[in-house]
């Protein structure tokens, strides 16, 4: 129980990430760059996490099988819920979120501008929910479910660190924060474009990360009755998550940012882990 309530806190601050980038999203919509210099930034996170701490601490502790084994079936994990649970991805039917339709821009786009703005104004007015784009609205909330999916395994990396080292479960959580900032955004904004009341938007990209703890608290039940099982955890969560990266975020980073932006963000990325790495300490 008190393991339990230990890591509860950690994993609710690492889902809360997401809660902050839809603040990021509803309030500074960012545009096409430094969207995809924040998603760089988070793919940075992701595979140098996964790597140098996790799949590292289960080679050393259990041997390259352990490890590799780990590793495998983790990235097949994904695949599998990916394959169970299709949900649009980030890098796709997401245009009209960072870039206007070319027919906006001349001929008759200048009423539907108008005619956008003045929805907007009344539904600010009124605080309630006017869709504009049914099609933009659908793409948020599917963001929304594959975030929420892709928090749980992630949440396992959150318990499995901490089952192995209670730093490191802190720094696991610090680096899965940032990461999930920009899916924040990513979630948020579409919905906020679509005329889902600011604050509904940002409500949708909070709780979508807080099926984090969730994962963090099987993990933690699990390894603490089979602490052999640590070890392949630790590699599992490694896989889960360069899967994501892989999958996820380096494609949309691509599409929606300056391929040198998307660059420098994943090497910012991995700079903050050496850095926490470093602050934390081994472990």
């Amino acid at each position: 129980m008190n393991l339990l309530l230990e890591v509860l806190p950690i994993s609710i601050v690492a889902g809360l990430g997401t809660g902050l980038g839809g603040l990021i999203a509803v309030f500074c919509k960012p545009g096409r760059r430094s969207f995809g210099l924040l998603m760089g930034g988070a793919a940075g996170v992701m595979i140098t996490l996964a790597f140098m701490e996790l799949v590292s601490a289960a080679w050393e502790q259990a041997g390259y099988l352990t490890a590799t084994l780990g590793f495998a079936a983790g990235a097949l994990f994904m695949l599998t819920v990916d394959f169970l649970a299709p949900h649009i991805r980030f890098g796709e039917r997401e245009t009209d979120v960072f870039m206007l339709d070319n027919r906006d821009r001349q001929g008759d786009g200048l009423r539907k501008t108008i005619y956008a703005q003045r929805l907007l104004r009344r539904q600010r007015k009124q605080r309630r929910n006017i869709i504009r784009d049914r099609n933009l609205y659908r793409t948020g909330m599917l963001i929304a479910i594959g975030i929420a999916i892709h928090n749980m395994p992630e949440g396992i990396a959150i318990g499995a660190g901490y089952m192995h080292a209670p730093r490191f479960g802190y720094f696991i959580a610090v680096a899965i924060a940032l990461h999930n900032i920009p899916e924040g955004i990513a979630t948020a904004l579409p919905l906020y474009k679509s005329g889902v009341y600011r604050w509904d938007a940002f409500r949708a990209a909070l709780f979508s990360g807080l099926t984090e703890p969730i994962g963090a608290l099987l993990a933690v039940t699990l390894l603490a009755t089979f602490r052999d099982l640590v070890p392949a955890a630790l590699a599992f969560a490694g896989g889960v998550m360069v899967f994501i990266t892989l999958d996820e975020l380096v494609p949309a980073a691509r599409e929606h940012g300056h391929q040198h932006f998307t660059a420098i963000g994943i090497i910012l990325g991995a700079i903050f882990v050496f850095l926490l790495s470093g602050i934390f300490g081994p472990v």
